[in-house]
């Protein structure tokens, strides 16, 4: 009963890992209905709440979940959530990245609430 109990849990932890991982690291790299955007363009013609797909690199850390991204169009304050950043794997300022998130936009300010970070070669 013990040794039957025992590999039941067993079976079970290995397949929850395993379906855990899979889930984890699937990401969809094909095309997008949702154009990429400059900076600028974003700014001059984003409208609230739009999904937006931004090409550049992060330039620093504003603290918090708050970083700067640049393009060479200008700048955006953007918010990430640390679960959202690529883990394992550290990166600068010069690494290039892809940004997926939604426009927030108001009278006084504008943001990038971040979904998705991807490296970009």
């Amino acid at each position: 009963m013990k040794n039957t109990l025992t590999a039941a849990a067993l079976s079970l932890a290995v397949i929850g890992a395993a379906g855990f991982s899979g889930h984890a690291l699937a990401q969809y790299t094909g095309p997008s209905s949702v154009p990429v955007l400059s900076v600028q363009q974003l700014l001059d013609q984003g409208k609230d709440n739009q999904k937006v797909i931004l090409r550049g690199r992060i330039v620093s850390h504003d603290g918090g979940d708050r970083y700067t991204f640049a393009d060479d169009s200008g700048q955006i304050r953007v918010e990430i959530d640390q679960r959202r950043l690529p883990q394992g794997r550290p990166f600068d300022d010069k690494q290039r990245v892809e940004l997926v998130g939604e426009y927030d936009k108001d009278f006084r300010s504008a943001e990038v609430d971040v979904d998705e970070v991807r490296f970009v070669q």
